[in-house]
């Protein structure tokens, strides 16, 4: 049976030893130094990276952020906002009364109302709600409509007090909802949709030059709109005070259990 001797062992182990710690002492002075290109690149690459990586993805969700406003969503609603100028031109042209022109008119109105219904159903499923939508579709929605109705006015198509209660219910309720924002948000209800709808119908039958029975009827239609607007404007008031009173009180009982 051969042996190594005990001071040969020792020997050998401590060269063993001396050889690691010099070789884990150069790849670190290497890595220190940028020496080789898998030290450099790793460690020190890794360290800029993680002292950046906060910075970085800020950037990244700005960008998204930024190219989150070019959704279909908010190309549709931008479209609403375009053909409104344009509408008013239809409408206006050749002294607002050729049934060639007032046909033009209607049909950006129509377009206007359709992709009102598409965007925020849109935004909501797939998940492309953005600041600019939130405020952008409200105005595009009003401004179509204003539009429509004062035009329909001042040629003398549409009574003025029309125009006024439909224009001054919508600007209110949209107003009231800044107010109580605090307290909750107004959701919109059937009759709120049913009423938009019901507008939408009547403003268009007025757009067009119709004669005959088609005139009478969108007499009707038109009254049925003007109903449905004051009473879904009286629901939204009372949904307002409603919501009011309960962020109220749920304020106060905060409050009360705070202090005690």
């Amino acid at each position: 049976m051969t042996g190594v001797p005990a001071s040969a062992a020792g020997g050998s182990q401590a060269g063993a030893a001396a050889g690691k710690a010099s070789a884990m002492g150069s790849s670190k002075a290497g890595a220190s130094k940028g020496v080789g290109p898998r030290a450099g690149g790793s460690d020190a690459g890794g360290a800029e990276g993680g002292a950046k990586s906060p910075r970085g993805g800020k950037i990244a969700a700005a960008a998204v952020n930024q190219a989150s406003v070019w959704n279909i969503a908010n190309l549709l609603t931008m479209l609403r906002l375009v053909l409104v100028p344009a509408f008013v031109a239809l409408m206006l042209a050749d002294g607002g009364y050729d049934p060639a022109w007032r046909s033009l008119a209607w049909a950006a109105f129509a377009i206007a109302m359709i992709t009102d219904l598409f965007d925020g159903h849109l935004a909501r499923t797939y998940n492309l709600v953005t600041d600019f939508g939130k405020i952008a579709d409200p105005i595009a929605d009003k401004a179509i409509m204003g539009a429509a109705l004062i035009c329909l006015s001042g040629l003398g198509d549409l009574p003025w007090w029309v125009t006024i209660v439909i224009l001054g219910r919508e600007l209110g309720i949209t107003l009231l909802r800044f107010l109580v924002i605090r307290y909750g948000v107004i959701p919109a209800s059937r009759g709120g949709k049913l009423k938009t709808l019901t507008q939408g119908v009547a403003v268009g039958m007025y757009i067009l030059a119709l004669t005959g029975w088609l005139a009478t009827l969108r007499w009707w239609v038109m009254a049925g709109a003007v109903v449905l607007t004051v009473l879904t404007g009286l629901d939204y008031v009372r949904q307002a005070i409603v919501l009011r009173r309960q962020g109220i009180a749920e304020r106060k009982a905060a409050l009360e259990e705070t202090e005690a």
